[in-house]
């Protein structure tokens, strides 16, 4: 069947068009299980974002509905997340100073602003900015975020009025207050035996979610016993459909959420590419970057102009989707509709509802985000790598949740600079018995460098940070190859760049050489790179004579013998030579 542009904008038209009745149960089936979920999901994310809890419900149906028009995954349920609840908090109720719709009013131009981020970088095709959050930061970024989240939910699992502040003072008044008695035992009890009941479910992988038997006993408990008036419970929803609730905005607060909404959409699609990406492969198919970030955007500008706040594919609700036997985006659909009837035929469920329940089921939630194995494993694997998670954990404890972006954001570049700063270089030789030119370091006792010429290797494009790091080890190589060297050769196949800092270094270099009548050559280096070179004006200096193919065309021209003719690098398969044509390769070591 032919693509039309409808098709590439709208995939859900393309999934409909192709639909089988074989997925019709299936969907419809998964949708009824993961509403269980989306419903006390939404409304306690909505809590935690300082909102009242139907815009959570708001904010699953609409970007549910659009994503299923336009995101590309079938099977990718969107909604409120753990991860993005308090950076909103954290971006919104400054600005709106205690009153409850204006609140409501700044989540839903941050959700526009977090959507049009998405679409624009969708529509540029940067999905790679994800990239912008290496694995050991975003662990790190978001076992804080954890943290974060349990410090605000603790008080309302245990019936413990204590004042909003930070993370450590409400965990300070949490501990004073359960030390003075003034926790609630009604509260406490329904609280902890929600957490309970949904962590010892999901532990025994029970066909029904710990979510749902939680949320159905707790609220059933209340009414029954009359706890009501004994413990802070939900109440009732409003009976009304998701509407714009953008009144009072201003200017000034668009540039006010600027930052913070840049910031919520690299977490959001981090997340939501990973997610995305893992399905995809399970399911034999793939999911362009790009279109997932259109498709995301998209969904968050419709939720953000009906009520809702900013949301992403969600990790837990996604996999519930997907054992469910979701086969396309009518999962979403129907889990939008049964919301949506939810709200109008029986919103006075809610009114038995404990907020110690809903507590339990976002700190549940969050609960999977801490990886503690993840960063054990960083530690044996990459002392520096746990080190930057630990230090991404420690900014957004100490500093603040938005403010840990920027500290995450910062370490993953930090990171990279650092390896590209200091990356593994090696003088290569060649070894007895093995063919092909191999790091000497690792053959201290057979290797041995070839007669005249520093054979070396720098895997690491030339730039600002590491352009005097390879002029002053490629010269400290030449000093230790003694007096007889008339050649440096530059295997330069890992050299993707060279920037005009670094070209400085590589003239210094080169004039530092030719002084001691020493000649620096190419191997393997990239077109683009002898492009750049050019357009930095060194083909006067840089002729084509010092550019070989390969390493072992280079040796041979520079010897003037074959390499088979070189004593330790012949094979030792006459066959392999005759086949391979005499020409030696740098080898992986």
């Amino acid at each position: 069947m032919a693509t039309t542009a409808m098709d590439r904008w709208l995939p859900g038209i393309r999934v409909a068009r192709a639909y089988r009745r074989a997925w019709l149960w299936p969907d419809v089936r998964a949708g009824i299980v993961v509403t269980a979920l989306l419903i006390p999901a939404g409304m306690g994310y909505a809590r935690v974002a300082g909102l009242p809890p139907e815009t959570g419900l708001y904010a699953t149906i609409v970007p549910l509905v659009a994503y299923a028009l336009v995101g590309p995954s079938r099977i990718l349920v969107l909604g409120p997340d753990s991860a993005l609840a308090p950076i909103i908090a954290a971006s919104i109720l400054p600005l709106a100073a205690g009153d409850p719709t204006r609140a409501v009013a700044l989540a839903g131009l941050l959700a526009i602003l977090v959507g049009a981020f998405m679409l624009v970088g969708g529509l540029l095709r940067l999905g790679f900015v994800t990239d912008l959050l290496s694995k050991p930061v975003r662990v790190g970024y978001l076992n804080a975020i954890a943290l974060v989240v349990i410090a605000s939910q603790l008080p309302k699992l245990l019936g413990v009025p204590v004042e909003d502040g930070s993370m450590w003072d409400e965990l300070a008044a949490t501990v004073s207050g359960v030390a003075a008695g003034d926790a609630v035992p009604a509260a406490a009890a329904i609280g902890l035996g929600s957490l309970v009941v949904i962590l010892v479910l999901r532990r025994l992988r029970s066909p029904v979610p710990g979510v749902l038997v939680a949320v159905v006993v707790a609220t059933v408990a209340t009414w029954a016993i009359g706890l009501e008036d004994e413990l802070s419970v939900v109440g009732a929803l409003p009976s009304g459909l998701p509407a714009p609730a953008l009144g009072g905005l201003t200017a000034g607060d668009a540039v006010s959420l600027l930052a913070p909404a840049a910031g919520i959409a690299l977490v959001a699609f981090t997340d939501s590419a990973v997610l995305s990406r893992a399905l995809a492969a399970r399911r034999g198919e793939t999911v362009s970057g790009s279109a997932e970030l259109s498709g995301i955007g998209i969904a968050n500008i419709a939720g953000g102009a009906l009520g809702g706040f900013p949301v992403s594919a969600s990790s837990s609700r996604t996999p519930v989707a997907e054992q469910a036997g979701s086969r396309t985006q009518l999962t979403g659909v129907v889990g939008a509709a049964l919301i949506v009837a939810f709200i109008l035929l029986v919103p006075g469920l809610t009114a038995y509802l404990p907020d110690a329940t809903l507590a339990a089921v976002v700190i549940a939630a969050v609960l999977a985000l801490i990886d503690l194995p993840a960063l054990a494993r960083l530690w044996r694997m990459n002392r520096l790598d746990a080190v930057l998670s630990l230090a991404a954990s420690a900014g957004v404890l100490v500093i603040g949740v938005l403010e840990g972006i920027v500290v995450a954001i910062v370490l993953s570049l930090l990171a990279f600079v650092d390896r590209s700063w200091r990356p593994y270089r090696a003088e290569l030789g060649r070894v007895r018995g093995l063919r092909g030119y191999h790091d000497l370091s690792r053959y201290p006792e057979s290797g041995e460098r070839l007669p005249g010429i520093v054979l070396v290797r720098f895997d690491a494009p030339l730039f600002f940070a590491n352009g005097e790091i390879f002029n002053d080890w490629v010269r400290s190589r030449v000093e230790a190859a003694g007096p007889d060297v008339r050649t440096v050769v530059l295997a330069a196949e890992p050299v993707t760049g060279v920037d005009t800092t670094a070209i400085d270094e590589l003239v210094e270099l080169d004039d530092y050489l030719e002084a001691r009548g020493v000649r620096l050559v190419f191997a393997e280096m990239k077109d683009p790179v002898i492009d750049q070179l050019r357009r930095y004006g060194m083909e006067g200096r840089f002729t084509p004579d010092r550019f070989w193919p390969t390493v072992g065309a280079a040796v041979d021209d520079l010897t003037g013998t074959l390499r088979g003719d070189l004593e330790g690098t012949r094979w030792d398969d006459a066959g392999d030579e005759e086949e391979d044509g005499g020409e030696g390769e740098a080898g992986p070591g």
